[in-house]
């Protein structure tokens, strides 16, 4: 049951008009590169928003503990006060995560950011409620939040775990090389200071030659799947980078760091040599 209303919300194409909506506000809202990269992670090497949101869950987590103790009202007013205001960080971080995922990922999420919104709001009318003595509805809207962010929560691991949402899809690639070094050719015969795709069995893998060395990345992004190789350079020599097509994400070519999200960690990189002239390269 639970399986088959996540499919059919996955397919709920009449989100799509405050999702396209909501998108395009995010966006306008937080236009700056360098505040969008702090609030994917960028700065990281990892998503934020999973960082962010230790700090709320652990504090209405251990509210609910409190609320079921004796002489410990206190104690879970304070960590409510926490979580709520804890959770403002982790708002800003998940929508700009969101804002750049495909529709159907962006469906579940919308409906994973509303539970999370109601449960914040039950929690700050439990604030409201245990500040002017009414301790009773204070637990019961703190155990009735708890309830619905633990739905919101689920729907947020269906997004990362199921559909993919901010994990390296790169990683993925990685896996289905050859273990053992894989010939590419002569070194001479890749262009010098551009980038250029090659493919070891069906895995796509990007070259960047500077004189005798050679990096070796895998073509597909890792923020969304989209193809490096029909992206745009900035920069020139060991600072020259891709762009990716779909979303922006920029990697050094050098060495797959990444320089701007959405991406949130750096390009998986291949190991490589050089002898006699000739090009192979090897899985990390």
């Amino acid at each position: 049951m639970v399986r088959q209303t996540i499919s059919r919300l996955e397919q709920a194409s009449a989100l799509d008009a405050v999702s396209d909506r909501l998108q395009g506000v995010v966006q306008s809202a937080i236009k700056p590169r360098r505040l969008r990269d702090l609030l994917h992670g960028t700065w990281l090497g990892h998503p934020l928003h999973p960082v962010l949101v230790q700090l709320p869950v652990g504090a209405f987590m251990s509210a609910a503990v409190m609320d079921a103790l004796p002489g410990q009202d206190k104690a879970a007013t304070t960590l409510i006060a926490v979580g709520t205001a804890g959770a403002a960080p982790a708002i800003a971080a998940g929508l700009v995560d969101w804002s750049s995922l495909s529709r159907d990922q962006r469906r579940v999420g919308l409906i994973h950011a509303a539970a999370n919104t109601v449960a914040l709001g039950l929690y700050a009318g439990s604030l409201a409620a245990r500040f002017s003595g009414r301790r009773g509805l204070g637990k019961f809207l703190g155990y009735a939040g708890l309830s619905i962010a633990g739905a919101g929560a689920y729907l947020g691991g269906h997004l990362s775990y199921q559909q993919g949402a901010q994990m390296n899809h790169g990683s993925s690639e990685v896996l289905r090389l050859p273990e053992d070094w894989a010939e590419i050719g002569e070194v001479a015969a890749l262009p010098e200071g551009k980038p250029t795709v090659r493919t070891i069995g069906d895995v796509r893998v990007l070259l960047y030659r500077l004189g005798n060395e050679v990096t070796a990345m895998v073509e597909r992004c890792g923020h969304q799947g989209g193809p490096l190789g029909e992206g745009e350079i900035e920069g020139t020599g060991e600072n020259a980078c891709v762009v990716c097509p779909w979303h922006g994400s920029t990697f050094r070519l050098k060495d797959g760091l990444v320089v701007h999200g959405p991406a949130g960690g750096d390009q998986p990189t291949l190991r490589t040599r050089v002898r006699d002239g000739v090009l192979s390269v090897a899985t990390p």
